[in-house]
């Protein structure tokens, strides 16, 4: 019986979203605007990667071909004239919002139809209702932030402070999201995890899709840095998506990296969580050699947006994307001859676009593995077509959104 992994490079869209102005967005093009960066030289580093985007295996598999039916450009540097050994194609987000949840609940075939809740890009950006009500209920001396701003900014202009007052760094973005940054040491990581529960029950009402704990180490912004204990409180997803379903037929379901946090651990089987995507890499082989038959293993490759994208870095993204694609033979060589595979994204986060924030943009669609003769899939009108694709592979109920394409 067939298993089928579902492997997401969040945050490496492929363009072209018609929609993109609506957001912001007009002209964003992650992987497209990456390739022609590294072909120009704006894409070395000393001791990071130099050179021409070099990713051999997803090019084989038809990611270049991909992007141009996506925006009808062709990447330079590829040979188009090559017939892709895997399926391909671009998928549409239809959900409102481009954010994480969004994206994934979409590829798993329940699309966002309701508005979330934002908050404004002002100082301060939160109501003063929340916050007080945060500050009281948590037993706080005060929050820090109340902006919109990227993760790695705020902590460098916040984090002394922080420490030194005991006050939670408090932020957001142009997602649905109230962020909380907080040193492991000194504030407390558990404290962060319970201030963060609070303020989940406290954005509950506005709609706000996470809740993010931030956690950092360091002495001063000059050495501050993320850990690995980030921790999401997501908003439950609607009911009927491939997860439930696979969970109702008694499936074997692995979730790896975020993918607990996204889904808020509903229905979401064995949850394992490497510290960067190599280990959640590393994670995904250990899954493919213990899932039985019939099993559903879920990847979020997380590193594409929180370590480079938001940042703004394009080698850091290149030499990145090049990592993975050098690991597609492990992951090829440790598929069953049943086993079914498709890589994908939840949107974009063009790094040589304006500001911090993810961009709109199509996804691209490579599927390898049994039952995926290699050949175009075409424009998919919603991402739900991964998840219908998904259940007739898997033998599983269909949903009420999107159609499986052709095997």
């Amino acid at each position: 019986m067939t298993r089928a992994i579902l492997i997401v490079l969040d945050s490496v869209g492929c363009g072209g979203a018609a929609d993109a102005a609506a957001y912001g967005d007009a002209g964003a093009d992650t992987l497209g605007h990456l390739v022609e960066a590294c072909a120009l030289g704006r894409g070395n580093r000393d001791g990071v990667r130099r050179g021409p985007l070099a990713i051999p295996n997803l090019a084989a598999l038809g990611l270049p071909h991909a992007m141009q039916a996506s925006t009808g450009r062709a990447p330079p540097g590829f040979d188009l004239a090559a017939s892709p050994r895997g399926q391909w194609g671009y998928g549409v987000e239809t959900s409102r919002g481009k954010d994480t949840p969004s994206g994934h609940w979409e590829i798993a075939g329940t699309p966002v139809e309701f508005d979330w809740g934002y908050f404004p890009e002002t100082i301060p950006a939160f109501p003063k209702a929340l916050t007080d009500a945060l500050i009281a209920e948590a037993g706080l001396p005060g929050i820090l932030g109340d902006r919109r701003s990227s993760g790695i900014t705020i902590i460098e202009d916040f984090g002394e402070e922080h420490v030194r007052t005991g006050k939670p760094i408090c932020y957001t973005s142009a997602d649905s999201v109230f962020q909380i940054a907080a040193h492991e040491e000194a504030f407390g990581l558990e404290r962060l995890y319970e201030v963060c529960r609070i303020a989940r029950r406290l954005c509950d009402p506005l709609n706000v899709g996470r809740v993010i704990a931030r956690p950092f180490l360091g002495k001063t912004a000059k050495d501050f840095v993320r850990t690995p204990h980030r921790k999401d409180l997501a908003m439950p997803p609607p009911h009927g998506n491939l997860l439930g379903r696979a969970a109702d037929a008694g499936r074997s379901i692995v979730s790896i990296g975020k993918i607990g946090d996204i889904f808020a651990h509903r229905d979401t089987g064995k949850e394992v969580k490497g510290k960067s995507n190599d280990g959640n890499l590393d994670l995904l082989l250990e899954a493919l050699r213990d899932t039985p038959d019939g099993g559903l293993i879920l990847l979020n490759l997380v590193d594409f947006d929180t370590e480079w994208g938001h940042r703004r870095d394009v080698p850091g993204f290149a030499a990145c994307l090049e990592a993975f694609d050098k690991r597609l033979p492990e992951i090829e060589a440790a598929m069953r001859p049943g086993d079914y595979a498709l890589i994908t994204a939840d949107h974009g986060n063009d790094p040589t676009f304006r500001g911090f924030d993810h961009t709109r943009e199509h996804v691209p669609i490579l599927a390898f593995g049994a039952g995926a003769p290699a050949g175009p899939i075409g424009g998919r009108t919603t991402l739900a077509d991964i998840a219908e694709t998904f259940a007739a592979k898997l033998g599983l109920a269909k949903g009420a959104h999107g159609q499986a394409w052709p095997a």
